[in-house]
């Protein structure tokens, strides 16, 4: 059932991409946690599961499909100790991965089934840009100590 090269290509990007990026959100979570801001490691590992999540969907979509799946090589991607920083830095991801997203959702609008999850993981993505804006931009109003003591 091979149809759209272009959608078959981006969802094993995001099969190779975001397994990755879990992984770095769940070392984020663990870091976090040892710094003592356990409401900070908690969110990043929700967020990590909820990535794996959207890892598992594309795989089976990729293989509904008819496409092989392939573990892919990853690059290394920096973990930071610094918490504003780290937010700094997933901010970013976020802004530059989106608009992709946003054309491999445009391909994919002739296949209803990939375009309703594709669809769902770019609101999920869109939602945890704008936490991350809505944290940075708290630290600040209220400078980083008192946004610190809310994390624990």
């Amino acid at each position: 059932m091979l149809k759209n090269s272009k959608v078959i290509s981006g969802l094993q990007e995001i099969v190779t991409g975001l397994s990755q990026q879990a992984v770095g959100h769940m070392i984020q979570s663990r870091i976090f946690a040892s710094q003592g801001f356990s409401k900070l490691a908690e969110k990043y590992a929700e967020h990590a599961e909820e990535e794996q999540k959207y890892v598992v969907l594309c795989i089976d979509r990729l293989l509904d499909l008819g496409a092989d799946v392939k573990n892919e090589a990853k690059q290394e991607t920096p973990i930071r100790k610094d918490i504003v920083e780290w937010l700094k830095y997933d901010l970013k991801i976020s802004k530059e991965g989106l608009p992709w997203l946003a054309e491999i959702i445009e391909a994919a609008k002739c296949d209803l089934s990939t375009f309703d999850m594709l669809k769902d993981y770019y609101k999920d993505e869109e939602e945890d840009m704008y936490w991350a804006e809505q944290q940075l931009e708290l630290i600040e109003k209220i400078g980083l100590q008192n946004w610190l003591a809310r994390q624990i």
